[in-house]
């Protein structure tokens, strides 16, 4: 992935403008992440049963609505086998989750496309990153489908929907907003990327890829109510390695559809990004010709420790949505900081060095 776009020079009001307007949908991206794990802690998922991407921005304005809508959801699995008896407030109360989550992802189509074309039309975007603003717009769609593809997973013979789809759905969404964060990165950058400190690089690559494994194996957990068992820490089930981490036959479904090992999964994966990431900050640290990379590695090794303490107090106290909530920002967050990171390495840190041999 190209950290600066090859071409001449952009005017820095040119810049500003392309930050705020793309910093702006990467605070939508992650407020649209939230209400989605908020959707999901509501159990309000499958409350919209149709998939309408332009008539569906409208939400039910009459009674006669708003029952043609209820009695909709009362054909599904999830009504008839978990909320037998709901009422149409209550079933309000869970549209209402669900029509913003879908909102959001249209409000963002929006935000990005207007001004994309307003944008282009001025001469703000240069060639080179038109492809990848264009290309960003096309994710975006295509996450929409996805979205689709997982609430249909949970209309017919399910009472929720399939945690492979939400992983996919939620991993899609994080790599949308570190795709963003990149071009915003990117942005202004005129110099062409030259040698990297290759071992940090790939120190940091590492970890970052690490944290996106724990963001999927943590999705995977709220696909399957993983989080509201084993209640426990440090000790799961009443051991340091529980038993029953194999149960499922054939193995390999334990990973995805075990409880207890998904959540065990989850945890080792969360002590394996704070331990290479306090590693990683205090090897630089007494690494001499690193000092442009410490500050951001000691922000990811302290946001992962606090990552883990919320974590284990989430766990510890059954998931309450509050605590859900702010428990997935974490994750969002440190995504992003080793994001930087990890671009710091490949692109900032290098440019730095050239910048200071050149003055030399």
């Amino acid at each position: 992935m190209a950290a600066a776009f090859e071409t001449e020079e952009m005017p820095p009001r040119h810049v500003r403008a392309l930050r705020l307007w793309l910093s702006f949908v990467a605070l939508l991206i992650v407020a649209m992440i939230l209400v989605g794990g908020a959707t999901r802690l509501t159990d309000s998922g499958l409350s919209i049963t149709e998939w309408q991407p332009i008539v569906g921005a409208i939400p039910p304005l009459s009674d006669a609505d708003w029952q043609e809508a209820f009695d909709a959801y009362k054909q599904i699995p999830e009504y008839s086998q978990v909320n037998q008896g709901m009422d149409l407030q209550g079933f309000k109360s869970i549209y209402w989750w669900e029509w913003a989550h879908r909102f959001l992802g249209r409000f963002i189509g929006l935000v990005f496309f207007v001004p994309f074309v307003a944008f282009w039309l001025a001469g703000y975007i240069p060639r080179p990153l038109l492809p990848r603003l264009l290309g960003l717009f096309v994710l975006g769609g295509l996450q929409g489908a996805l979205g689709w593809y997982m609430v249909k997973s949970g209309l017919v013979d399910r009472i929720d929907v399939s945690q492979y789809r939400l992983a996919a759905h939620f991993g899609v969404a994080v790599l949308i907003f570190g795709y963003t964060l990149w071009l915003i990165l990117g942005l202004g950058r005129t110099e062409r990327q030259g040698a990297v400190a290759r071992t940090p690089a790939i120190v940091a690559g590492i970890i970052l890829l690490l944290v996106f494994l724990q963001l999927l194996a943590g999705a995977l957990v709220a696909g399957i109510d993983g989080g509201m068992g084993f209640n426990t820490w440090p000790l799961m089930n009443g051991a340091v390695i529980p038993a029953g981490l194999g149960a499922a036959e054939p193995w390999y479904l334990n990973l995805f559809e075990n409880p207890l090992t998904v959540q065990f999964d989850h945890r080792i994966l969360g002590y394996a990004v704070v331990l290479t990431a306090v590693l990683q900050a205090l090897w630089l640290a007494r690494k001499p010709d690193a000092a442009g990379l410490r500050a951001s590695a000691t922000a990811l090794a302290l946001l992962s420790l606090l990552q883990v303490v919320l974590g284990i107090w989430t766990l510890l106290s059954f998931v309450p949505i509050e605590l859900g909530l702010a428990h997935q920002a974490g994750a969002i967050a440190v995504f992003a900081a080793a994001l930087y990171h990890f671009w710091r390495c490949v692109a900032g840190e290098a440019a730095a060095r050239r910048q200071t041999a050149a003055s030399a």
